[in-house]
């Protein structure tokens, strides 16, 4: 009579099959899942002056990169904080063939900003667009580093805003005011538009005076 191995049966139940954690390979190899960013997003009343904690992000979007480079200009006080495209395109300017620009460009914005957030510095990101996946990977790399993260979006004139862009601004217009963007990983928002963009009088980012 044969001996039976000395091992024991485990049975897998059938809802069981197939399932995965964070400690082995998902099934096909995929990528692992990205964090999950949701917070609650405090929209924000227009004033005089705004406070944001040091080593914040801030996104500031605008349909007009005029409008948004003239905010930046009035009322960022440490220019140095400040990291767009643009700014990095001018970096590089000569020293990267045309064709490759706007690759190169990215990726040192990106390096740029992931320095200034593992430092715990205050990072301005004044985007080029107004989709949400230009704002993803600097939001991700803020929350990955814990740091507070918000956004200013900046109003124009109607006829400032180019016809492809209206369905984007329509949709950020609608989550901000719905407190939305906190799916996105953004803590506060703050729609500025008309008269309230030149009432706001200085934004800083300082912690709150005590009370003596």
């Amino acid at each position: 009579m044969p001996t039976p191995p000395n091992t024991r049966s485990i049975k897998i139940a059938d809802d069981e099959r197939g399932g995965w954690s964070s400690d082995r390979p998902r099934p096909g190899g995929g990528p692992p899942r990205k964090a999950d960013l949701s917070t609650r997003c405090r929209v924000l009343t227009p004033t005089d002056v705004l406070r944001y904690s040091p080593g914040s992000l801030l996104i500031i979007a605008s349909a007009s990169a005029q409008d948004r480079d003239a905010f930046v200009d009035r009322l960022i006080e440490t220019k140095g904080a400040v990291l767009s495209l643009d700014k990095v395109r001018g970096l590089l300017a000569g020293r990267v063939a045309e064709d490759q620009m706007e690759e190169s460009a990215a990726q040192l914005l990106e390096k740029a900003v992931l320095k200034r957030l593992e430092a715990g510095e205050t990072v301005v990101v004044p985007t080029k667009g107004l989709d949400p996946e230009e704002r993803e990977g600097f939001v991700r790399m803020a929350a990955a580093h814990r740091r507070p993260r918000h956004l200013i979006l900046i109003e124009t004139a109607r006829d400032q805003v180019a016809e492809e862009d209206r369905p984007a601004l329509n949709e950020l217009r609608r989550r901000l005011d719905a407190g939305e963007l906190g799916q996105e990983g953004f803590q506060t928002a703050l729609r500025l538009g008309g008269g309230s963009v030149g009432e706001l009088k200085r934004l800083v980012f300082r912690p709150a005076p005590r009370d003596d």
